[in-house]
């Protein structure tokens, strides 16, 4: 079943993203809830989660982002995309992403973007196979230390 995170899913999603980032330390519940509360609570941040018998087994984050270019049109950013390494290969991340992509145009966004750290060429394939093209913007990105 696809679809949108609420409250009582922050466990299950803290438990999933384990699988995005295996080396990080996970946060705690308590950590996460103000993020959490916010990122819920807003009407430009929407997470779309997979869910197998009472398992989230995959995620996404969109964030639809104002703009006064391109008509004043909003364009939409996904990040966090991710799936439990035990139901990989089985659609749900490509079913997750195609759930945001809907509620991108649906919100009218002229465009919607991903990055990826991987450098795996089946990471490239997969967002590829779902629509996604490395063929227009250049990504950059700086991180605070």
């Amino acid at each position: 079943m696809i679809r949108t995170a609420v409250h009582a899913d922050l466990a299950g999603i803290l438990d999933l993203y384990q699988h995005l980032n295996p080396t990080d330390p996970r946060v705690t519940e308590t950590t996460a809830a103000p993020a959490w509360a916010a990122m819920l609570g807003s009407d430009l941040i929407r997470l779309f989660v997979a869910e197998e018998d009472g398992l989230l087994v995959s995620s996404c984050t969109l964030v639809i982002v104002p703009n006064i270019t391109r008509g004043a049109r909003s364009y939409a950013v996904i990040e966090n995309v991710v799936t439990h390494a035990g139901y990989r290969g089985r659609g749900l991340g490509r079913a997750v992403l195609a759930a945001a992509v809907e509620a991108a145009w649906s919100g009218d966004c002229y465009k919607v973007m991903l990055a990826t750290g991987s450098r795996q060429g089946s990471t490239w394939s997969f967002y590829e196979g779902a629509g996604f093209t490395r063929a227009t913007k250049t990504h950059f990105e700086m991180r605070r230390a």
